[in-house]
């Protein structure tokens, strides 16, 4: 018997080439990406739905290539048809859309964060008898491995200097963690975790804090630490470090020296500085009394602001201010005039501060100013009212979360006990249990024990 097509299949006399559809993300394309979709071209027609950059930001770390830089590669790839945008982790509204005979994806997703995902598709391809083929996982080969290659080879002032203003242009909100040494950097560096939801996890930035890098120098959070030994901390954050960093810069002191901070910053790669609208010898603002702050008045502190954007080689590097109105026991009102003048003048972002338990302070200012201005950065440093979650910030509007100096609060009290128990047992032998071992220790630094 004769085995007949059915109609659907003829156009104009000729048999309608089947669909293939492909998601993926191509930030970095391998072998990997192209033998899937080799395999997918062998099926039918391909169809490439790209992750935009929001997608893969809602679940790994922000692209290195922005969307339209990704779909000029993959456009430019043998094989591929045509490329569409995918704007969630979810492909079903694509699918639906395009109703593909088959989705090609390789085998790895059928555990993590992907596995719903994967278990969706499946479903959505039955409504019209689709199927899912899976290719086998090429090894060797993987973006962790490159991505870890990347940063070892480290990265340029330039790509650094930008990447900032990129990742608050794709992710709802970020959050960074202070660094007050080379070894504290790598540590923000590197750490991942996995959130409630199962999605890979990681700081977005590094916080160079004027605390931290005094308190590790032994000396009081008054800016006795000078500019050259501030950079010298830098030096060694940027150093082995490629994601973004924001300088601590208290006041920001004389207008005519603020500017050309702001240009050694800038040159350095450095992506933001936030500095503060007070005067005077400086305190840190959690401390209880605050009577021998001043406030610096508005003109004053726009026209600090104006200057540093003068100053600005490019349009990359920010100039953040930092609020200081609830810690010296002035009104949300004022924060809120404070805040609308600062933007009027050109800054870049505003940061609230406050050292109330609760954190509605800074909630209420927040909310007040969103209705004034939907887009502007705002920064929240939840070390007092830390109870308040990375998520409740961001309902309240914030886009920053800074984790000032919990690091360097971390490491004190384990190297205190760790003194305290040799000193009480006559050996270290009993410490020896929270400690890193010497060759843990010595491979966090790969030069240490590869040669190559």
């Amino acid at each position: 018997m004769d085995f007949i097509l059915p109609r659907e299949y003829f156009i104009f006399g000729f048999m309608k080439e089947k669909t293939v559809y492909i998601g993926m993300s191509a930030d970095l394309v391998h072998p990997g990406h192209l033998n899937i979709i080799h395999t997918g071209r062998q099926l039918g027609r391909v169809i490439i739905g790209l992750l935009t950059d929001q997608a893969i930001a809602s679940y790994k770390r922000v692209p290195y290539l922005n969307f339209e830089q990704r779909k000029i590669v993959v456009e430019s790839i043998s094989g591929v048809s045509e490329v569409v945008a995918q704007h969630t982790l979810d492909y079903t509204a694509n699918l639906e859309q395009f109703r593909p005979d088959y989705v090609v994806h390789g085998d790895d997703w059928k555990e993590g964060v992907q596995q719903a995902t994967r278990q969706k598709v499946i479903e959505t391809l039955q409504q019209w008898g689709g199927e899912l083929v899976e290719v086998p996982y090429t090894g060797g080969i993987s973006s962790t491995i490159i991505q870890k290659a990347m940063k070892e080879t480290g990265t340029t002032p330039e790509w650094r200097l930008k990447r900032l203003k990129r990742i608050l242009s794709v992710k709802p909100f970020i959050r960074v963690m202070e660094a007050h040494s080379g070894l504290s950097a790598l540590i923000v560096e590197n750490t991942q975790a996995k959130d409630v939801k199962g999605n890979s996890t990681e700081f977005d930035a590094i916080w160079m804090s004027s605390l931290t890098d005094s308190m590790t120098r032994g000396k009081p959070d008054i800016e006795a630490v000078d500019m050259t030994s501030r950079l010298q901390t830098l030096h060694d954050v940027l150093e082995v470090t490629t994601k973004p960093v924001i300088f601590d810069g208290d006041t920001g002191g004389k207008t005519e020296h603020f500017v050309y901070t702001v240009r050694s910053l800038e040159r350095l790669g450095v992506s933001a500085i936030i500095i503060e609208d007070k005067t005077g010898l400086k305190r840190n603002s959690l401390l209880d009394q605050q009577d021998s702050q001043e406030q610096d008045s508005i003109p004053a502190f726009c026209e600090k602001i104006q200057a540093g954007k003068r100053s600005c080689v490019t349009p990359d590097f920010m100039i953040i201010a930092r609020i200081e109105s609830l810690v010296l026991g002035k009104s949300t009102d004022d924060a809120l005039e404070r805040a609308l003048a600062y933007m009027d003048a050109g800054v870049d972002g505003i940061m609230i501060h406050s050292k109330s338990r609760e954190g509605e302070d800074i909630c209420t200012v927040a909310r007040a100013i969103r209705q004034k201005n939907s887009s502007i950065p705002l920064v929240a440093v939840p070390t007092a009212y830390h109870q308040l979650t990375a998520t409740a910030l961001k309902e309240a509007g914030f886009n920053i979360i800074i984790y000032a100096n919990h690091l360097l609060r971390s490491a004190y009290p384990a190297m205190m006990e760790t003194a305290q128990s040799i000193l009480q047992h006559d050996r270290s032998m009993e410490a020896e249990s929270s400690l890193i071992s010497v060759k843990e220790l010595i491979q966090l630094i790969p030069a240490n024990y590869d040669p190559h």
